[in-house]
């Protein structure tokens, strides 16, 4: 991949998980958390299959189609690299790259390792060894300063091994959190929130607008020089929109965390999320201490809950994407906690990831407010390179055009079909008007 759609594509991976810690999950995902290789993913009868949807797949046939870049992430976070390490640019399928040759034998070498060693449990992944490095280190580091250890987070699915807890049970803490947040009657009141702020990454700042919406409704809109960066996740189906480039629908892990992100009443529906709960030895998170709880679900990996051990308020929250080589994380820290409408929420939150990490803050927030469902709603299939640029909500059709006079404007068709020029306004064109429609010098 060049760098620019890398890019792109680093920016709307960041925004599906832009969630406040008030909802819960009811979306699907795929594979065994500790499957040791392809042949063991669990997979939907109509999913599918890697070789199926892509070419030149010989190591991980079988693999649900909608794990491979998933999978391709995990690689690059694991030994540092980015796609041409292994791939020919714009011709993934070659085999032209001796890398790519390697990458093959390691796999099937890791996948030997967890069934011949671990009884087929997923204990080695490429990470075991290579930790960020393209070559694995054969000779142990000198210490350059003290160092405390590191308490390593890969076997967060594993009972074995922890220590026994003395102090709140789980259920104890997810109570005192429903009650620091505002109570379950307050949190069931909140219907709609609308928020206003910014998010920060890579030394930039860019305004965002996010909707949510019971039951399960979502959808952020980043403003970039180019047109809107989409998020959305109408309470079945999740897509991302970029500028210039045809919507792309989310699957497996990624409907996973869109769910976890919709949902405005996640600390009464946490003890219903989970078949079990755990807690672990206490962390600090900054500066403040936190008991710490893991939640298993059924056929997805355990979501990791962090309480601070003072005001009950979730702290951290981090969850894992299923890939066919290992968990991908994604850490979520909450702060800056205010009342609204009687209910405690986080205005600013930091998401992180093994390929990087972005702020945001909100400034503007109002709860319990009309939002139509049509905000929703997903583009028609046909409507690749939607711009979701910002103009009046009453224009129904609207093409990006460069006019001599105007500038960069958008040339509106209302219901007389004369052209209407106006500068760039403050709205977003809802969903429901772009069925259908195509635009023209989006890229």
């Amino acid at each position: 991949m060049n760098a620019h759609r890398m890019e792109a594509l680093t920016i709307v991976a960041f925004v599906v998980a832009c969630g406040l810690a008030i909802g819960g999950a009811t979306a699907q995902s795929s594979a065994s958390p500790h499957a040791a290789g392809p042949g063991q993913t669990v997979t939907s009868s109509g999913a599918k299959k890697a070789e199926e949807q892509f070419k030149n797949i010989q190591v991980l046939k079988g693999v649900p189609a909608e794990e491979i870049f998933p999978t391709m992430q995990f690689i690059t976070a694991s030994l540092g690299v980015e796609c041409e390490f292994c791939h020919v640019k714009n011709a993934f399928e070659k085999d032209d790259k001796r890398n790519k040759q390697t990458a093959r034998k390691m796999m099937e070498m890791m996948f030997a390792i967890n069934k011949d060693n671990f009884e087929g449990h997923r204990a080695v992944t490429c990470y075991s060894c290579h930790r960020g490095n393209a070559t694995p280190q054969a000779i142990p580091a000198v210490m350059t300063e003290e160092t405390k250890p590191d308490k390593s987070k890969e076997n967060v699915g594993a009972s074995a091994g922890a220590s026994e807890n003395s102090g709140p049970s789980a259920d104890q803490l997810i109570d005192k959190y429903v009650q620091a947040v505002g109570g379950a009657a307050a949190i069931d009141k909140v219907t709609s929130r609308v928020m206003k702020g910014t998010i920060d990454f890579g030394g930039k700042s860019l305004p965002i607008d996010i909707y949510a919406k019971e039951p399960e409704k979502r959808i952020s809109f980043t403003h970039m020089p180019e047109g809107d960066n989409v998020t959305a996740f109408n309470g079945q189906e999740g897509w991302l929109g970029t500028p210039g480039h045809p919507i792309r629908e989310m699957h497996g892990s990624d409907l996973d965390g869109a769910s976890i992100d919709a949902d405005l009443h996640l600390a009464t529906h946490l003890k219903t999320m989970f078949t079990e709960m755990r807690v672990e030895d206490p962390e600090k998170v900054g500066d403040r201490e936190t008991y710490v709880v893991v939640g298993r679900r059924e056929a997805k990996p355990p979501i990791r809950l962090y309480f601070d051990q003072q005001s009950g308020l979730l702290l951290r929250l981090v969850r894992y994407g299923e890939t066919a080589l290992g968990w991908m994380p994604t850490q979520i820290d909450y702060a800056d906690y205010k009342n609204v409408d009687g209910v405690q929420v986080p205005l600013r939150w930091t998401l992180s990831r093994p390929n990087g990490r972005f702020t945001i803050q909100i400034e503007q927030m109002q709860q319990n407010i009309p939002i139509e469902d049509d905000k929703f709603a997903k583009p028609a299939a046909g409507n690749a390179g939607v711009c979701s640029l910002p103009v009046s909500s009453l224009w129904i059709q609207s093409v990006l055009v460069r006019e001599p006079t105007y500038g960069e404007t958008d040339r509106c068709i209302g219901p007389s079909k004369s052209p209407v020029f106006s500068p760039l306004g403050s709205q977003v064109l809802p969903p429901s008007c772009l069925n259908g429609l195509r635009y023209r010098n989006c890229t």
